[in-house]
């Protein structure tokens, strides 16, 4: 009996981190992974569990026997199971209105969600305080007993941290973890019942695993979205992916869908977005040509847009392109034809990549968005110094930014850590969106050299006219500079509270044009 109290604790611990997680997950598809929404999710589960706790020990207290505990397992594991399927189509509902920004819709929706997961949590944070009045043979150990049992959930919750992200989700997606949580916990709570001398009751409690089966029979061909154009989701370790089709142009989507982080049409090059815009930083030197351009690292290359682009520019020279997401470059290879022989591909962190290359580029592109973010690591002094050591003299580091329709404080921040390491930052906003790109140059160069190397270029019929579309672009939206403000470092980046302000300010001013 004692040992299987405490086999059912750790269970009970572990599920309880890996719904969390699973939680933000199943959110995070719809309303991104910012910290704000985490900060929401984790706040609310805490709530919960505090809440269970309580009524765990006034439950014990009034009926401290076996099948009382179970049968409030029994039912927290049920209605966890419960959880995704109600989630989904109320879910669906807000991706809709995220792509219509109606944000009371939206908002309406983010609450409801997270309130479906206050019955299920509540229950099993009630898990320890029953365990541990069961257990409680002997006041003089009382100690000794809760530190075994809290113990032994922590123990449960450190598996569950790791089980759903790392290798079930992936896998089977998040519906289906739940879905796993749940009916192993169910069984745990129905063999707790029969050892204990409450066979009928544990058969009773059958028919939950039967409804939670035929459930998940119904809806095992549900999309997790049905966003127009779909042709593929998935989730991975990393993210929910999606690719869409709309007037022959496939576009790649990740989480939240705030963003179109990859785009092809095979008859098309210019796509009016970040992806060309990263080729045009060598043309700030002086007398440049396509021929000075012979290696090219891309730091975030999704399903490839601008490792094609560069190819169709400068030819068959090598392009390091560094995804951590390995399903990513999968759906790159397969939708977006990302099957240039002269991209190597390295799937790890970009930053760390980048720092172990013992190559030297002509142009590093950053552009490892996570929408809202920028990761943090890749907008501190300590990595473009790193940077600047993997370009060539003459090379250019180029990093697309958000902003808001009246708030520039990142691209500020940004510019003012990058004029610490170059000598030279030029500042374009890409037109119809909300974005910006920052060139960083090694040499010291100015505007005036590119517009003279955008009009000799364009009489040059030899070159590619992606690359001239993509000049012109940029040099009609140069900007005329940035407010100096602080400079980023490893040890203190605020780009999530800077970008949290930044989204803020979107969602009050009510622009739509959306960031990329």
């Amino acid at each position: 009996m004692r040992r299987y109290l405490l086999f059912t604790v750790f269970i009970s611990g572990m599920t309880t981190l890996a719904a969390e997680l699973s939680a933000a997950r199943l959110i995070g598809n719809t309303y991104g992974s910012s910290n704000l929404v985490w900060a929401a999710i984790i706040g609310l589960i805490l709530i919960y569990l505090t809440v269970g706790y309580s009524l765990g020990g006034r439950w014990a207290d009034a009926n401290p026997t076996p099948f009382a505990m179970y049968r409030v397992l029994a039912w927290g594991a049920f209605t966890l199971g419960l959880a995704p399927y109600i989630a989904t189509p109320v879910l669906r509902i807000g991706a809709t209105a995220f792509d219509g920004f109606q944000f009371g819709v939206l908002g309406g929706a983010f609450v409801a969600v997270l309130i479906l997961f206050s019955v299920p949590i509540t229950l099993l944070g009630a898990m320890s305080p029953f365990a541990i009045r069961l257990s409680m043979d002997d006041p003089a150990h009382a100690g000794a007993i809760s530190g075994k049992i809290y113990a032994v959930s922590t123990l449960g919750s450190f598996i569950g941290t790791f089980l759903p992200v790392l290798v079930l989700i992936p896998t089977i997606g998040t519906t289906r973890t739940f879905l796993v949580f749940s009916l192993f916990l169910l069984f745990v709570a129905i063999v707790g019942m029969a050892i204990n001398g409450q066979r009928r009751q544990a058969s009773i409690h059958l028919w939950m695993v039967a409804l939670l089966a035929i459930i998940a029979m119904l809806g095992a061909n549900a999309k997790l979205k049905n966003t127009e154009g779909q042709v593929f989701e998935t989730e991975s370790a990393y993210n929910y992916i999606e690719v869409l089709q709309k007037n022959n142009y496939t576009m790649l989507r990740l989480n939240d869908g705030q963003g179109v982080h990859s785009i092809y049409n095979p008859d098309v090059l210019f796509y009016g977005g970040p992806w060309e815009l990263f080729l045009v930083g060598p043309y700030f030197n002086a007398d440049t040509n396509p021929a000075d351009v012979g290696r090219i690292a891309i730091v975030g290359l999704a399903a490839g847009t601008a490792a094609r682009q560069a190819t169709e520019i400068y030819g068959a020279i090598p392009i390091d392109g560094w995804e951590i997401d390995p399903v990513i470059v999968e759906v790159g290879q397969k939708y977006f034809g990302m099957t240039m022989p002269n991209l190597i591909i390295h799937i790890e962190d970009g930053r760390y990549g980048l720092a172990h290359s013992p190559e030297k580029f002509d142009i590093i592109a950053v552009d490892a968005y996570r929408p809202p973010y920028i990761p943090p690591h890749m907008t501190t002094l300590e990595f473009f110094e790193m940077a600047a050591a993997h370009l060539t003299p003459r090379g250019v580091l180029t990093i697309n930014v958000g902003r808001a329709p009246n708030d520039r404080s990142l691209i500020n921040g940004l510019a003012t850590t990058l004029a610490s390491v170059f000598p030279s930052i030029h500042i374009m906003d890409i037109p119809g969106t909300l974005n910006s790109m920052i060139y960083a140059t090694m040499q010291p160069t100015s505007a005036d050299s590119f517009a003279f190397n955008l009009s000799r270029l364009s009489g040059d019929t030899s070159v590619h006219t992606l690359l001239i579309q993509s000049m012109t672009s940029a040099f009609a939206n140069m900007q005329p500079g940035y407010e100096t403000t602080m400079i980023f470092t490893d040890d203190r980046a605020p780009i999530e509270w800077l970008t949290n302000n930044l989204v803020i300010n979107f969602i009050l001013h009510g622009d739509v044009e959306g960031l990329q």
